[in-house]
C-alpha cells in the first residue's frame, strides 16, 4: 500500500508559479509511476504529468512547456513545478502512484488561479 500526502496548493495570480509536493509512505524507487492529475468542477479528472521509474515522463497537452514533474528519491517525494499559470489551471490536484498494479491517490490540494 502507498499513502500519499500533497501540499503546496493555494491562490495565485495569472502568470504566477506554484510548486506542489507529494510525499509517499514508501520508497519511490519501488513505485512504477508517480504523477499528478487534476479535476476542475464539472469536468473529468485529467492527466497533468506522470513520471515512470524507467525515466519516461509524460505531460498533458494543456500543460506542456509550463509544468515540470520531478522526483527526489531520497525524500520519497515528487514535485510539480507549475509556471505561467492560467485561470483554466484552477482545479483540485491529486497525487497518484501506480504500485503493484494498483493506483493510489492523495487527498488532493486546491489550486486557484485568479486575479
Amino acid at each position: 500500500q502507498v499513502q500519499l500526502v500533497e501540499s503546496g496548493g493555494g491562490l495565485v495570480q495569472p502568470g504566477g508559479s506554484l510548486r506542489l509536493s507529494c510525499a509517499a509512505s514508501r520508497s519511490i524507487f519501488s513505485i512504477t509511476a508517480m504523477g499528478w492529475y487534476r479535476q476542475a468542477p464539472g469536468k473529468q479528472r485529467e492527466l497533468v504529468a506522470r513520471s515512470f521509474s524507467s525515466g519516461i515522463t509524460i505531460y498533458g497537452d494543456s500543460v506542456k512547456g509550463r509544468f515540470t514533474i520531478s522526483r527526489d528519491n531520497a525524500k520519497n517525494t515528487v514535485y510539480l513545478q507549475m509556471n505561467s499559470l492560467k485561470p483554466e489551471d484552477t482545479a483540485v490536484y491529486y497525487c497518484n502512484s501506480l504500485y503493484g498494479g494498483t493506483n493510489y491517490w492523495g487527498q488532493g490540494t486546491q489550486v486557484t488561479v485568479s486575479s
